[in-house]
């Protein structure tokens, strides 16, 4: 709700980010789809293995809340003690 009062989800989905509830159907693809080949991913699931999002060929970054916020706002995987 704070998110939402401050206005950060709209620069988050008007970059294209995709907001949704604490859930495994992300990374199995059950509601949101899955990844096509060379697609490349950040998320904060916690485990991965190849083909476990979608196509084998893409790529899934594992990361923390706090990188994968800073790294949806500065457009590639970021450290957010740099910011």
């Amino acid at each position: 709700k704070q998110a939402e009062h401050e206005g950060l989800l709209d620069i988050f989905i008007d970059a294209g980010a995709v907001v949704s509830n604490p859930t495994c159907g992300a990374c199995l693809g059950g509601y949101m789809g899955i990844l096509g080949d060379n697609e490349v991913c950040i998320a904060t699931t916690n485990r991965n293995f190849v083909g476990r999002m979608g196509a084998r060929t893409s790529k899934v970054f594992l990361a923390s809340s706090a990188v994968a916020a800073v790294s949806a706002i500065s457009g590639k995987i970021s450290d957010p003690r740099d910011i």
